[in-house]
């Protein structure tokens, strides 16, 4: 600043009128003289000239040195202090006796400059030495001039407070710059490195949603494949390589699922803390497109096992059905084979008459055991159709089968028929029959295909689900076992004609033949069967008891799975209920509610081995093909799904307090605070269910003194519920409530730190980032930043404003 011109004259009241012109200027900024007068500071006073030149350099040298708002004096032995206090043998207490051994000062440049001192090599025992070595060192690099003198300060018991005040404070302005400097790189650190924190949980949440995608774009097709084997065994080892993926392979993908949600909350947190825009995935994962791919997955899952499960009843079916048709066309094959030979026979051409109507009568007895058989060939029919319909894997063969019997009955039929013409033509020709061979024949046939078919009943193979069904068994069974008296006294009957023939012919000497012409069966024969079917009633009686014990077997397992499943069940559905209660009641703080949940997340893992338990017995139901149960309405799928959601809820409930705790420590929420605010929402949250319907917050706000028209509530709801869902969550209800109050950094602040660094200019070079930068920090500006555009810039200027906008979402970064 310009002072008024001095006088030129050399006379004493010249000098005295310059001199006044300069304290003047001296007082105009703020300084008090006290007893200072232009005639001592001419007549040479050295303690009136020593004072006016001590209180100049207080003024313009140190007054407005200020630390953490101290005075002067104190706001520089407090930066002292705090720059020299890494140092060894070095403790600053005042502005004397501190600096006597010259290492304070040495510290003071070693920590702005260490590459002009080597601090390791200075000895507390040299004063002198670390003196002129700072002295010199200042001087010559920092352009501060040497106004002290080693030797006086070493050999001065207390050394001049103000002369080491005033050199101090030197040092103080020469590296006041390099302060800021440090202050702005710190805070840019700071924004860039919570940026990278940020990129990197969204690297994390892109990596693992699209392992997650992958996997289930892989499981579906293997899901949806439903072509059915052709044997039971490939069926059922399909249905353990579906166990397998339930017990083994989808537990892991669901806790990454959940993992996924939590993640994707916490960064959403953490971008709203830092006043950072929130996150958008890429294309297709969200976390709601996560979730309708798991739905998709889940509903192809259910329809395979119900698929699996069809399919091995249908087999199960089937190797029944195919056993049933091979022994009843196995009994039918042989009762025909020779049949069409001996229907072809001509043996009437030649006969007598007796043989002639032996013959008519033996015919007449086929006819009867042919129109016996009819049904079998019905039943073999019905069975082939049965596993065409059920898609039987060997149905050719079956149908092969099946049409030669029907093709070979059709001809029977014919040559029946051809057979009974012919001999009806000789009929005339007969003239007599023995009544008691035809009687014994047309009694015998009949009889004889009943035991055929009590033997094909007592050998039948069944297939039971329940007692109930084996109970029906037995009841049939047992109501066969009532007839066999009366078949009983049917074989006395036959077995009597032919004794009764025998005696007519012992009576009157007539020589048999020993053989019946009308029929094939004789008395043995009918005994034999007769004795086969009574062999055969206690091999069925043993064959039910055994399907009763295997039903009773069953029924036991029904009932233990049951007993667990109507345990286990209703624990779920309780502590689901208990959840979604247990962040409105738990009282305390956030840490104290944070214990208590991973507490109880805890209990609920340590229940897991109830579930196992039940897995393991709904294994041995399976196993046993049991695929009902009527003592429960908890399926094992019921009890997966509600164990899997048990645990996505208790780990969201976790991840919900752990996002209060982030807010409240972003945010500088006190505890009473956040119990105030707890309080306030649990009072307005009338369902219980940790969210607030827009009318009931609107009461909050008013009872906390908000005085609120309908275009500012609508305003507020916009920030708290951004996607319209129509209720306010806690954590919404904090973020807005602590908005105003929150401290965080702005584009501005980063803007005018870069700036900083880069001496006032509106762009920063590679060097000056490298310089005030760490490595990481510097690598990453210099990566992202845009050329800047200006006539002013040199080669490879970047441009810090866009990228501190980008950084907040405010452009493309």
């Amino acid at each position: 600043e310009r002072l008024p011109k001095p006088d030129k004259g050399k006379m004493r009241f010249h000098k005295i009128a310059n001199v006044n012109k300069a304290l003047d200027f001296i007082c105009s900024k703020g300084v008090k003289l006290v007893s200072i007068g232009a005639e001592e500071i001419v007549d040479g006073n050295v303690k009136m000239t020593l004072g006016m030149i001590w209180t100049i350099i207080l003024r313009f040298a140190i007054q407005d040195i200020s630390v953490e708002e101290t005075s002067a004096k104190e706001g520089l032995l407090l930066w002292c202090q705090r720059k020299t206090a890494p140092y060894r043998n070095v403790n600053v207490q005042n502005f004397h006796i501190s600096w006597k051994d010259g290492l304070a000062l040495c510290a003071l440049i070693h920590r702005h400059r260490p590459d002009l001192i080597d601090y390791s090599k200075l000895r507390k025992d040299d004063p002198i030495g670390n003196l002129n070595t700072a002295f010199e060192v200042a001087e010559k690099f920092l352009d501060i001039p040497k106004m002290l003198d080693a030797e006086d300060i070493v050999n001065t018991p207390k050394p001049d407070e103000k002369a080491i005040m005033t050199y101090v404070s030197c040092f103080y302005h020469a590296f006041a710059g390099a302060e800021q400097a440090e202050t702005a790189a710190n805070r840019i650190c700071k924004v860039l490195a919570v940026n990278q924190e940020n990129e990197k949980l969204m690297e994390e949440y892109e990596k693992l949603a699209s392992e997650l995608l992958e996997w289930i774009r892989r499981t579906i097709p293997w899901l949806e494949n439903r072509v059915a084997e052709q044997t039971m065994r490939a069926m059922q080892q399909k249905l353990e390589d579906f166990r397998d993926y339930r017990r083994v392979h989808k537990p892991p993908r669901v806790q990454e699922k959940c993992q996924l949600e939590i993640n994707f909350n916490t960064l959403q947190t953490k971008l709203r803390l830092s006043n950072r825009p929130a996150f958008m995935p890429s294309e297709g994962k969200m976390v709601s497109d996560i979730a309708n791919a798991w739905k998709g997955l889940e509903q192809v899952e259910k329809g395979y096992e119900e698929w699996l499960l069809t399919e091995i009843r249908r087999l199960e079916r089937l190797d029944h059905l195919a056993e049933k048709f091979k022994q009843k066309c196995g009994m039918h094959e042989a009762w025909t084979a020779g049949k069409e030979e001996l229907l072809s026979q001509k043996d009437y051409e030649s006969a007598s008459l007796m043989e002639i109507r032996a013959l008519m009568r033996k015919h007449e007895a086929f006819e009867s055991d042919l129109a016996a058989h009819q049904d079998r060939v019905e039943q073999i029919a019905a069975i082939a159709q049965e596993l065409n319909e059920l898609d039987y894997h060997d149905a050719a063969t079956v149908n092969a089968r099946c049409q030669g019997i029907c093709d070979q009955w059709d001809n029977l039929g014919t040559l029946t028929q051809k057979r009974r013409d012919a001999l009806e033509r000789v009929e005339k020709l007969w003239e007599t029959i023995d009544q008691l061979y035809l009687e014994f024949a047309k009694r015998a046939a009949p009889f004889n295909n009943w035991m055929d078919g009590a033997m094909e009943d007592l050998q039948d193979m069944f297939i039971v689900h329940s007692i109930e069904e084996i109970q029906s068994l037995i009841t049939a069974h047992d109501q066969f076992k009532a007839t066999l008296p009366e078949a009983d006294k049917e074989r006395m009957a036959t077995v009597g004609i032919h004794n009764e023939i025998l005696k007519i012919a012992q009576t009157y000497g007539i020589k048999l033949s020993g053989i019946n012409p009308y029929t094939n069966l004789s008395q043995q024969d009918i005994n034999n069967k007769w004795d086969t079917v009574k062999h055969l009633v206690p091999l069925r009686d043993q064959m039910l008891q055994e399907e009763v014990a295997r039903q009773q077997a069953n029924e036991r397992l029904r009932r233990q799975f049951a007993a667990q499943a109507n345990i286990i069940g209703p624990w779920i559905q309780t502590k689901m209920e208990e959840i979604s209660h247990v962040s409105v009641d738990i009282a305390g703080s956030l840490e104290e509610q944070m214990n208590s949940l991973k507490q109880y997340e805890q209990n609920i893992i340590n229940y897991k081995s109830n579930i196992d338990k039940l897995e393991g017995d709904h294994q041995l139901s399976q196993e046993s093909l049991i695929f009902d149960n009527k003592h429960t309405n908890y399926s094992m799928e019921h009890v997966r799904v509600g164990w899997e959601q048990l645990l996505t809820t208790i780990a969201r409930t976790i991840n919900e307090v752990e996002n209060q705790i982030l807010t409240r420590d972003a945010k500088g929420i006190s505890q009473e605070q956040l119990n105030e605010f707890r309080a306030s929402f649990n009072h307005f949250d009338r369902k219980r269910n940790g969210m607030m319907d827009p009318d009931d917050f609107r009461a909050c706000l008013i009872s906390m003194g908000y005085d609120l028209g309908e275009v500012e509530f609508a305003r507020i709801m916009t920030l708290v519920d951004p996607n319209n869902t129509g209720v306010v969550t806690f954590q919404a209800f904090i973020d807005f409530m602590t908005r105003e109050t929150a401290e965080t950094d702005t584009a501005e602040q980063v803007m005018a730190s870069f700036k900083i660094l880069a001496s006032d200019k509106n762009y920063i070079t590679v060097d000056e980032l490298r310089r005030e930068l760490p490595p990481e920090q510097a690598e990453y500006c210099i990566s992202r930043m845009t050329r800047y555009v200006g006539p002013d810039a040199p080669t490879g200027a970047l441009d810090y404003i866009s990228f501190s906008s980008a950084l907040y979402g405010e452009s493309d970064l």
